[in-house]
């Protein structure tokens, strides 16, 4: 599949579908490339929002990276620069639509490819979803990436997991078999229905709850089955191609859910697992876990080893609740309550501290830990505080619920 045929896909089939009417009543988030999240994984929670800031958006898609982090650096007062990439015409000018509609004035839109970005400098931080997959060459595309970061910034990237999306290739496969060359784009989508609806159910794809995208809308249905040039990772295999580009894992997001022990109880079974590597071990939680569709990570550049991802390690960090604020969060939340997520069908509980309601009560992302502590009933003194705080941090960070920003001289 050529280029210029990825190109006309999304001229026909601009994906994700998107109204930019829609702008009026929410703002869509996700990850990677919320701005708290960058903050974060990338620049340790020390991030200058007095400075410029320059974003590149590889492969923009109908919009939402570049108008979720645009909004937010606007929101913040931030000096920066959105530089908005993609092949589709009609996918940008969706965002266009979608930018006007909230009077964003700090992108830039250009049409052209991820490969060819010597013409834009460089970047303190990039976004690239769901595109590297799609390339002839991932590596070229990761390659291409690393070239246009600035050497203190990073990268979020998503690119499909393997394991997640099982049945997608089979239906991909039995589609190339059943269609001719020259049907066109709703043709194909008309085929595909029909197939869809033909499937018994102990197919692959019929029996994986986890992929929906091919149940709402034909961009949908159209880039899940129907895009002839796809590739899906495994945990070794993307951190090798990101590797090889001059890069290093940050995080992989949920933080948590890379790691073993998530759903091992076995104590014996984790002893075995000491001393692997943050990689090694999410490689194991991949295959344990089986449910990765998606991999979402943050990339630094390999030749900065003390650029770090942020951690509670002193009263003056600030807490930042991703979602709501900390009273939000806390508001409905009992004493005694367990933290409780879930991930593609599995479902977790997590106690959390008998102090976590008063401390989540405080996290406005304003306050440092040393101020939350001195108002909490009692006031306890910082050792008694701290271990409270860390166990409220480690499932809610795990989770990507909890970032850390710290005060900037």
């Amino acid at each position: 599949m050529s280029s210029d045929q990825v190109r006309d896909q999304y001229e026909e089939f601009p994906y994700p579908t998107r109204d930019p009417a829609d702008e009026r009543r929410r703002l869509i988030t996700g990850s990677p490339s919320h701005l708290a999240e960058i903050n974060h994984y990338v620049f340790g929670g020390r991030l200058d929002f007095a400075q410029p800031f320059r974003a590149l958006i590889a492969g923009g898609g109908t919009g939402d990276a570049a108008i979720m982090l645009a909004q937010q650096l606007s929101d913040a007062d931030v000096p920066a620069e959105v530089v908005y990439v993609d092949l589709s015409t009609a996918s940008r000018a969706i965002t266009e639509a979608r930018a006007k509609a909230r009077g964003l004035s700090n992108i830039a839109f250009y049409t052209g490819s991820l490969l060819e970005l010597r013409d834009f400098g460089e970047f303190d931080y990039i976004d690239c979803c769901g595109v590297l997959h799609h390339l002839p060459v991932p590596q070229e595309g990761f390659d291409s990436l690393a070239r246009a970061l600035k050497p203190k910034g990073g990268l979020g990237l998503m690119v499909y997991g393997e394991l997640g999306r099982t049945g997608v290739y089979d239906a991909q496969a039995m589609l190339r078999d059943l269609a001719r060359e020259d049907e066109t784009g709703p043709e194909k989508v008309a085929l595909a229905h029909k197939l869809l609806a033909g499937l018994p159910p102990s197919n692959r794809l019929r029996r994986n709850p986890l992929v929906n995208d091919h149940l709402s809308t034909d961009a949908g249905l159209y880039d899940l089955l129907l895009h002839s040039r796809d590739r899906a990772y495994k945990v070794p295999d993307l951190v090798a191609e990101i590797e090889t580009a001059g890069l290093r894992v940050a995080s992989f997001i949920e933080p948590l859910r890379y790691d073993p022990a998530l759903y091992l109880r076995d104590k014996a079974l984790l002893q075995r697992l000491d001393g692997r590597n943050t990689e090694d071990r999410a490689g194991f939680a991949e295959l344990l876990a089986g449910n990765m569709k998606k991999h979402i990570v943050y990339c630094v550049r390999s030749d900065n080893p003390d650029q770090t991802v942020a951690a509670p390690v002193g009263p003056g960090a600030i807490p930042v609740l991703r979602d709501a604020p900390g009273p939000e969060f806390a508001g409905t939340m009992p004493p005694g309550a367990a933290f409780s997520a879930s991930l593609d069908g599995l479902d977790f509980s997590m106690p959390l501290p008998p102090l976590a309601r008063d401390i989540l009560l405080l996290c406005d992302g304003r306050r440092s830990l040393d101020e939350i502590r001195k108002a909490v009933p009692g006031a306890p003194d910082w050792f008694r505080f701290k271990p409270q705080f860390d166990a409220v941090y480690r499932p809610l960070n795990g989770f990507n619920k909890m970032l850390l920003r710290f005060p900037v001289s």
